[in-house]
């Protein structure tokens, strides 16, 4: 059992977001570009916001465009 300290558990003070406020698709080619660096690679967890389930959404949405050629696969 951990022992609380006067500041509490540290690190989970951050709001995530999650899917649910707008629905990831991977028609919508604007908004899944902001997730991308300039190197065309897909932004971590931290970076991005999301909780863990809606990062793998975002994964999945950016390689069907991809895969579909809405996207590059290279920025």
């Amino acid at each position: 059992m951990a022992i609380k300290g006067k500041f509490g558990r540290r690190g989970n003070t951050r709001n995530r977001r999650t899917c649910d406020e707008q629905p990831l698709d991977y028609k919508d080619v604007e908004t899944l570009e902001k997730h991308l660096t300039a190197y065309g690679q897909i932004q971590g967890r931290r970076r991005t916001g999301y909780v863990a389930k809606c990062q793998r959404d975002l994964k999945l949405a950016i390689k069907r465009a991809r895969h579909l050629g809405l996207m590059p696969f290279v920025g």
